[in-house]
């Protein structure tokens, strides 16, 4: 006769406790939802930093139409803003999606971004356009980044369709409803971000501070802060003129100078895949340094381009290795941190 223990009240317990689990065996590594994170990012991405490379059709609009009594100089400070914004905010919004403000902030930079291309769609003077598309778009593509932080290498065909869709619409429908379609298009996509992404696990115990200056006690990270920002101050003029440049000095027609654009951002799709293929065998700092003395040296290049077939070869050359730039500085930072932290 088989005789059968009966567990005490402190076994009970025992076996009542969660058992510990390996964190990393938890990570799904792939499958349906896992992708439509992605997905969803791409989406953020395509609507913060694919808006924002749009502006060089913008640039080109504004010379010669509604801001025309503007310099280029002063039209260019609406895109620069966007961008300068999109990096201030984005250092705040990483410690807030660390709270489990996941939502709130794609909320937030949707009703930002749609908001202001709509203003943007009714602005007639500078200070207009300038607070509505620099201010208040800069602002709501900066909620975003936080979410973005791998799939930003791979996709940026936001740079590409939206120049096309104002290109094509702005001449049919005019300027306010061409850029109300692209806030109608952006504001669709990004509830498709907000329906599908979610978080994985639940906010940690103790986040971390919105500003932590501790983080500037390396020299390695204070060096290499300084050299990003140097690079980013010059990385984007022919982004923003690359089409005027090639209407006024190349003799090329307004229909055809426009692709300029989109070629450009099209090659830094190319560059933000490649190059960190290279970095996984030679190593990132190995990679991006090349990369950014031949994006100086093709900018320095561009101002002896006087035809058509050699600015639409400098357009592919410094779009792919001006994309470098942009997509390895993550991995460089987890390279020369070691106490990741801070």
């Amino acid at each position: 006769m088989s005789s059968t223990s009966i567990p005490n009240d402190d076994e009970k317990r025992q076996e009542d406790k969660p058992r510990a689990s390996n964190p990393s065996s938890d990570i799904p590594d792939g499958g349906f939802h896992a992708y439509l994170q992605v997905l969803g990012a791409h989406l953020l991405f395509f609507n913060s930093w694919g808006i924002i490379n749009t502006f060089g059709v913008y640039q080109e609009y504004y010379s010669v139409a509604l801001l025309s009594h503007e310099s280029a100089s002063s039209i260019s400070w609406i895109g620069t803003l966007q961008g300068f914004l999109l990096f201030l905010v984005g250092i705040l919004t990483g410690p807030i999606f660390d709270r489990g403000y996941f939502g709130h902030l794609i909320i937030t930079g949707t009703f930002l971004v749609v908001f202001g291309m709509m203003m943007t769609s009714l602005g007639e003077t500078y200070y207009q356009i300038i607070l509505a598309q620099g201010v208040c778009v800069g602002l709501g593509a900066g909620c975003f980044p936080s979410h973005v932080p791998l799939t930003d290498k791979y996709f940026l065909r936001g740079g590409v369709i939206y120049p096309i869709v104002f290109r094509e619409l702005q001449p049919t429908i005019g300027f306010p409803w061409a850029t109300r379609i692209i806030a109608f298009m952006a504001l669709f996509l990004l509830c498709i971000s907000f329906a599908i992404m979610r978080t994985r696990t639940a906010p940690p115990p103790k986040a971390r501070a919105l500003l932590d200056l501790s983080a500037f006690r390396e020299a390695a990270f204070n060096i290499f802060s300084l050299a990003l920002f140097l690079s980013f101050v010059g990385l984007y003029f022919p982004f923003f003129y690359v089409s005027i440049y090639g209407s006024r000095i190349t003799g090329l027609a307004d229909e055809v100078s426009f692709y300029l654009l989109p070629v450009l951002n099209a090659g830094s799709i190319f560059g933000r895949i490649v190059p960190g293929l290279v970095a996984d065998k030679v190593g990132s700092l190995n990679t991006i340094i090349p990369c950014a003395v031949i994006a100086a040296v093709l900018a320095f290049a561009w101002l002896g381009i006087t035809n058509a077939p050699g600015l639409w070869v400098f357009s592919v050359l410094y779009g792919f290795f001006s994309g470098a730039i942009v997509s390895l500085p993550p991995t460089i930072v987890a390279l020369i941190s070691p106490d990741l932290s801070l």
